[in-house]
């Protein structure tokens, strides 16, 4: 650990702010500062390497929000490739870029028919499970499961790596037809066109896998519910109106058959 010197650390921290932004910069900094600080405590370097380098600043909370017609030009712009399919996943379930880009087969279900975030992947430290509709299983479909690899993306044991070039590829792609972008603005815009669309806004939460909110607290410690139904309405009703959004047709109402609610009584 003492071979790690202020310029090594220095470009790190450049690539990250490059392929990741000054917040991601920024978080990467402290954390690594941190554990340098752990690390001289327990004897095993004499210095912090984070010391005297260029410090990036958090920046601003991002309020991106992608209008429909980005949203749209972004998704016919993706190619039949790996980064494709992952953006397309991304939009489908408004997941993180890494909890997409690392999904591996043991996660999903046999049959396909659910996809298990596991904790250790979890931002929250908190499994989560979302239900694999058409739309996803279609795109999983022609993912091949190649022997002896777990992840479906990458060629590495981590997943998928090649953000940045991938990225700047479909921009140039999509050219002056959507403003300057980042993925994670993908995951606002989910949840926003999602409220958007008459989605509650705590089974927005449970979809996106938050403990905030209504979870936050005394509630969430009494409330366990995963909201399994709801989770699946919810993401068939975002894939319908994604759908209809990229073939630009009119919005498709689906009534979905409820069970009976009375209840008897005997006196």
């Amino acid at each position: 650990m003492d071979t790690i010197r202020r310029a090594d650390v220095a470009a790190c921290i450049a690539a990250i702010t490059r392929e990741n932004g000054r917040p991601a910069a920024h978080e990467a900094c402290g954390a690594l500062s941190n554990f340098f600080v752990w690390a001289m405590q327990m004897g095993l370097c004499e210095s912090n390497p984070i010391i005297g380098t260029t410090q990036p600043d958090a920046g601003a909370l991002r309020d991106r929000v992608l209008s429909d017609q980005e949203l749209v030009a972004i998704w016919k712009a993706l190619a039949d490739d790996e980064y494709g399919k992952v953006v397309k996943l991304l939009i489908l379930t408004g997941c993180r870029r890494a909890e997409i880009g690392d999904m591996a087969w043991s996660e999903i279900a046999p049959d396909k028919s659910t996809w298990t975030l596991p904790a250790e992947r979890s931002k929250n430290g908190r499994s989560h499970t979302l239900p694999i509709l058409p739309a996803m299983r279609q795109i999983l479909d022609t993912v091949p499961n190649v022997v002896g690899r777990d992840q479906l993306f990458g060629q590495r044991s981590h997943g998928f790596s090649t953000w940045g070039e991938d990225k700047k590829a479909l921009d140039e792609r999509l050219g002056d037809g959507v403003k300057p972008w980042r993925l994670h603005d993908l995951r606002r815009t989910v949840a926003t066109k999602m409220a958007d669309i008459g989605i509650q806004p705590h089974i927005i939460e449970t979809v996106l896998g938050h403990v905030s909110g209504h979870k936050a607290g005394v509630a969430g410690v009494y409330n366990k519910s995963p909201y399994e139904r709801e989770v699946r309405a919810a993401l068939a009703q975002w894939h319908d109106h994604l759908r209809t959004l990229v073939e630009g047709g009119e919005r498709k109402v689906l009534a979905f058959p409820q069970a009976d609610q009375a209840m008897s009584y005997e006196a």
